[in-house]
């Protein structure tokens, strides 16, 4: 348990800890099993409780080269991840997440994680987007799974297992600010209890963000409401920048009209995208893996067919995806959950006929910069750039940790692997305890007072809004900020489009900082929730659309007509262009100034994988 303070800063009362973890989600948890473990006493903070968080949404599988089904190493996997990021990604982080990838199956296996099995008593594996053996030549079945509710199991089994070793769990909590010494130093959060209202500090030596996505800055989202990017927005005000923002992945099976997410695994399985003709049209896009190929890849092939004039329905705007093929008793137990949104959110038995799809905005590629142990890193910019105009050099932030969706490692580059989120999470939220479980040392950490003025912030904030007699309502300029996204930052992208989004997006600025709290009570006022996660949104809206303003290529999911190049282009082909743009998006929030790093080229173990055109 944590030891409480007799003494209260402005009131507020301080609870200390050796770790505290913002976000009960996959990699939250992952974390802090690892540091009970170990005997930290470790507190998560949580918006929800822990089986609800977005995790549960994740429903295909976790990707490991176990080999269970067919010939697969982690050396295939590598290449598919280095190639599905369009050469974004940092292959020294990729090689480490893939060669971990079957030891945390395994961890979970043995914690008791009720995954699907073979005959043989093997973990059932199914096939994926993008997922090759040898290379590229054909698809593999990689995909480590629990029906279609993996992410759900996953869940479940982390949380029972952190009850086991006395994880204290703070439920329906939000985090507000980050606690930043004079030095740059993180100590602790500040967070407020949604039931009651009251605001409490948590000091710690050690914070860890897992609070996932961000996805609810679009209009059209798979992500569940609590996906606001509170995290994000923690880091930005310490002054943390965000990197590769402008990569935001669509998931091309989004239930039309409704935004729900059905699995990949439904094409894993076999299910087949069609068009108004009942064409398999995935064929003449990617004809080696057709309707396996990556998620931007797909996502753009459906935009396209529809802009064509082959979408089906009686206004020709969707895809409908068919699994009528598959029969009962394959859809009964490999996707029970696809059934059930088929019925609940189209009115559609997919057993017997198809569903209606859409690209829809799912997972964000970007995020806080941190090294492969999860620990914050920012550029030293005292330390200048080199030839290039990048900054090679880094500083890591002391005490602060991130992981999960809200953290950029970046093992996902441009474009992410299907069934790389739950295992990123898995191998970073471990790589994070791991790293600080090593470097923590009980002596060290005699809690210090904290200095007062660590709360002017965060008071003057709450104060704000509690004093608040007139201004804008904070769902109203969240839906502005989802509107402005969803037109100016969608699958297909121009430069015009782009630049005028950042001028709608800036000038949203004086309505963020005019919101008006009507309600003051305290006991579970929902409308205070919405006006803090209203400018966490704003701060990662900012980000996504200055970063992709400014980059000046199509590469993965930021497909920018503008620099459309045919494939057999000398200097970009498929409009990626190397030369100038092989390198990371950093955006600072103060001045909305942009830097950039390099990609990091240099695996642990093997070679470098080269550049070449990506194709399928």
């Amino acid at each position: 348990m944590a030891t409480r303070q007799d003494n209260t800063i402005s009131n507020i009362k301080t609870l200390n800890y050796d770790a505290v973890i913002v976000g009960g989600g996959g990699s939250g948890m992952r974390a802090s099993l690892h540091l009970a473990e170990a005997g930290m006493k470790v507190a998560v903070l949580t918006k929800v409780f822990p089986t609800r968080s977005h995790t549960v949404a994740a429903q295909g599988g976790i990707g490991a080269s176990l080999g269970n089904m067919s010939n697969d190493n982690w050396h295939f996997h590598f290449y598919d991840t280095v190639k599905g990021s369009d050469w974004l990604g940092d292959q020294d982080a990729i090689e480490y997440m893939c060669r971990e990838a079957p030891k945390v199956v395994y961890e979970l296996e043995h914690m008791g994680m009720p995954f699907d099995r073979n005959e043989d008593g093997t973990i059932y594996q199914r096939p994926f987007g993008g997922h090759t053996s040898n290379y590229g030549e054909k698809a593999v079945q990689r995909a480590c799974a629990a029906a279609d509710r993996t992410g759900h199991a996953l869940l479940h089994t982390l949380y029972q297992k952190n009850l086991e070793q006395g994880t204290e769990f703070f439920i329906e909590w939000i985090a507000l600010d980050l606690i930043k010494d004079e030095a740059g130093n993180i100590n602790g959060v500040i967070a407020l209890e949604q039931e009651t209202g009251t605001v409490a500090v948590f000091q710690s030596p050690i914070t860890v963000l897992a609070t996932g996505g961000a996805g609810r800055i679009f209009a059209a989202s798979t992500n569940a409401y609590i996906n606001t990017g509170d995290g994000i927005g923690m880091a930005v005000r310490a002054g943390i920048p965000l990197q590769d923002m402008e990569f935001w992945q669509f998931h091309p099976t989004g239930v039309h009209g409704a935004g729900v997410l059905l699995t990949e695994g439904c094409r894993g399985e076999g299910a087949i995208l069609r068009n108004k003709d009942g064409e398999a049209f995935m064929e003449r896009y990617a004809p080696t893996v057709k309707d396996l190929a990556p998620r931007d890849l797909v996502s753009r092939s459906m935009d396209q067919e529809i802009k064509e004039g082959r979408g089906c329905g009686p206004n020709a705007d969707h895809i409908v995806m068919d699994m009528t093929h598959l029969g009962v008793e394959t859809i009964m137990k490999r996707l029970p959950s696809v059934f059930e949104i088929g019925k609940n959110f189209a009115n559609v038995d997919i057993t017997k006929e198809p569903i209606p799809v859409i690209p829809t905005i799912h997972y964000m590629m970007g995020g806080i910069p941190t090294t492969i142990h999860g620990q914050v890193i920012t550029p030293d910019l005292e330390a200048g750039t080199d030839e290039e105009g990048l900054y090679t050099k880094g500083t890591v932030v002391k005490g602060l940790y991130a992981i999960g969706e809200c953290a950029c490692v970046s093992v996902h580059g441009a474009n992410r692997l299907g069934t790389n989120s739950l295992l990123d999470l898995l191998v970073f939220g471990r790589a994070a305890g791991k790293h600080i479980v090593d470097e923590f040392h009980h002596a060290d950490h005699n809690y210090k007072p904290l200095d007062p003025r660590v709360l002017d912030f965060t008071v003057k904030r709450l104060d704000k809004l509690q004093q608040s007699t007139e201004g804008y309502n904070a769902q109203d300029v969240a839906d502005e900020i989802r509107s402005t996204m969803q037109t100016h930052a969608s699958v297909f992208r121009t430069q015009a489009m782009m630049d005028e989004g950042v001028e709608k997006i800036l000038a949203l600025g004086d309505k963020i900082d005019q919101i008006h709290l009507a309600d003051k009570s305290q006991v579970f006022n929902t409308a205070r929730i919405e006006a803090f996660e209203v400018a966490n949104l704003y701060e990662v809206a900012k980000a996504t659309m200055i970063s992709a303003a400014m980059r000046h290529e199509s590469r993965g999911a930021h497909s920018v007509s503008d620099y459309d190049r045919p494939e057999d282009d000398d200097y970009a082909p498929n409009g990626r262009n190397d030369h100038d743009w092989m390198k990371h998006t950093l955006w600072y929030s103060e001045g909305n100034k942009i830097v950039y790093k390099p990609v990091r080229k240099v695996p642990l173990t093997v070679d470098y994988i080269e550049p070449k055109v990506r194709v399928y």
